[in-house]
């Protein structure tokens, strides 16, 4: 198991896992607990993350979740970024659901 792969699997079950992917991405598939906010809306939305928890971000491969991740903690909140992003996600067997009724996907 590769180091991206090992830390998607590390995610626990009961995080607070923010997505930061745009739209398309998102309905293709998606843990079926995160919570989506793309990564150009965040800093309007950031009262929506929690600033009592650890919040886990993610994305396709990890580039742009470790940019939310480090402006969240910059601005207090405790952020980790989910190495491999969602496509380590899915090597690894999580759960996915897309949207609209079609088998879940990485795009």
């Amino acid at each position: 198991m590769s180091v991206p792969e090992a830390a998607a699997r590390t995610v626990p079950d009961d995080a607070f896992l923010l997505d930061v992917r745009e739209i398309d991405e998102w309905q293709a598939g998606h843990a079926p607990s995160a919570t989506h906010i793309p990564l150009g809306e965040l800093q309007q939305r950031v009262a929506e993350v929690p600033q009592d928890a650890t919040v886990y971000v993610i994305c396709r491969m990890g580039g742009r979740s470790a940019h939310a991740a480090a402006w969240l903690n910059h601005t207090g909140r405790q952020a980790v970024n989910v190495e491999g992003g969602m496509q380590s996600w899915a090597a690894t067997g999580r759960e996915m659901v897309g949207e609209g009724g079609h088998e879940p996907f990485v795009a």
